[in-house]
């Protein structure tokens, strides 16, 4: 039946976000029997945008169509075989045995096997997309094309006398119902350099310090790439392009307390993703200090923060600003710690450490010259 059947396909476009124009690729699903649509950019064509396509899609439709018509695409299609037959990569095949659907495929140079999705993906670039989105974000651009499309539902299916809205409701009791979303990010290794880099993709990627010289793993995702950390800490970055640099100053503050200079040399990216109130703290110390005594102290700071961790600093800084007082920061002395009998082994309860005094390093000394 009509009512359970999906078209889905990908359309380049293009998007200004922050202001620089660039090509993107919109993935669209097209239910055929309401002519509901879910679209959503990428900047990439990739396999993984792919199989993100689908999980956001199934997750905004609520359910799963049975049966889904595709072009011969080399982010599903591994090899073509007798008739329509295909041999699924394995990861799109992943995808197909965790959602419960059938995936079915254009026979080579037939364009009006997906017609309804090519033409409506036309449409949308003449109707949505033009003139040239702008945003801040490729999320807002999103997230302002989904409501576009959404916003179609009340008006009237091509060829019917129903709204999208009245067919949808109908053909939503026939979708597969979800479970566990299917998680579309790829696994791979990763070796952290020296200076606590990772390259996944071409591109590099901060970690913290203490990670230098380790085999992890990175998901790589749609939009961001994570690094996890033996102890499974998860350090997560935008995804870059072939070649570009992701850094978070904030990896590196247990080496930077040791380098006024290199403090002064990142100085604006490490305010940035130190966030508040450091750059207050800042312009503080460069109105007590010249500039090098006032990356001294900041140096200080940075060790301190790393040491005694953020929710005991901050407060802090901050009360030094908020009264005016000079932005300092010294190490807290550590106080000994008294334990229990109990606390201790068996074995070394009865054991006593008389304390040393002076005279006792002096006699040392003469019977060590002897």
């Amino acid at each position: 039946m009509h009512n359970e059947h999906a078209q889905v396909d990908f359309f380049e476009v293009v998007v200004d976000v922050a202001g620089v124009r660039r090509k993107a690729w919109l993935f669209l699903l097209r239910l055929m029997y309401s002519g509901r649509d879910f679209g959503w950019i990428y900047e990439r064509q990739d396999q993984i945008s792919f199989l993100d396509g689908h999980v956001r899609a199934f997750a905004h439709l609520g359910g799963v169509p049975a049966r889904i018509a595709y072009e011969n695409l080399t982010r599903a299609v591994a090899k073509s075989l007798a008739g329509r037959e295909r041999a699924l990569t394995r990861r799109f095949a992943a995808l197909v045995s965790h959602y419960l659907y059938e995936p079915s495929f254009c026979r080579p140079g037939v364009g009006h096997d997906k017609g309804g999705v090519e033409a409506r993906g036309k449409a949308v670039r003449l109707q949505a997309l033009t003139p040239i989105p702008s945003a801040d974000s490729l999320d807002a651009i999103n997230t302002a094309l989904l409501a576009q499309l959404d916003g179609r539902v009340d008006t009237r299916r091509a060829g019917t006398t129903e709204t999208i809205a009245a067919r949808f409701a109908e053909e939503a009791r026939r979708l597969r119902p979800l479970d566990v979303p299917f998680v579309a990010e790829a696994p791979t290794t990763v070796s952290i350099s020296p200076r606590a880099l990772g390259q996944v993709h071409g591109a590099w990627y901060s970690v913290p310090c203490e990670w230098a010289d380790l085999d992890l793993i990175a998901w790589v995702g749609a939009t961001a790439v994570t690094i996890v950390g033996r102890d499974g800490t998860r350090i997560t970055h935008p995804r870059q392009p072939f070649g570009g640099r992701s850094i978070d100053y904030r990896h590196y503050l247990r080496a930077l307390a040791t380098k006024p200079k290199a403090v002064r040399e990142i100085l604006p990216d490490l305010l940035r993703d130190l966030g508040a109130p450091f750059p207050a703290v800042w312009d503080q110390l460069v109105a007590d200090h010249t500039p090098l005594d006032a990356a001294r102290q900041l140096a200080t700071i940075l060790g301190v923060l790393t040491a005694e961790g953020a929710s005991a600093v901050i407060p802090r800084l901050e009360e030094a600003l908020r009264t005016g007082a000079p932005v300092r920061l010294p190490r807290r002395a550590t106080r000994a710690v008294a334990l229990d009998d109990e606390a201790l082994p068996a074995t070394l309860r009865d054991i006593e450490v008389a304390s040393g005094i002076a005279a006792d390093y002096d006699q040392w000394l003469q019977d060590g010259a002897a």
